[in-house]
């Protein structure tokens, strides 16, 4: 299986049963990225959230 490093791209459009969305994703390596860090994608305004650690940018598609 390949897996993805969190920093391997910057944007991702994820779905509802992605959530409670985090940083970095199941699919994402953690040994060479950051903390698992919470973001409340469903609470903004636009459904668009930055994680605060490697900047990466999720979408939640509707």
């Amino acid at each position: 299986m390949n897996k993805n490093t969190a920093n391997d791209k910057k944007q991702y459009e994820i779905t509802a049963k992605d959530l409670p969305l985090h940083c970095p994703m199941p699919n994402m390596t953690l040994w060479d990225s950051h903390p698992k860090v919470f973001l409340p994608i469903e609470d903004a305004t636009d459904h668009h959230i930055i994680c605060p650690y490697c900047s990466a940018e999720y979408k939640l598609k509707q």
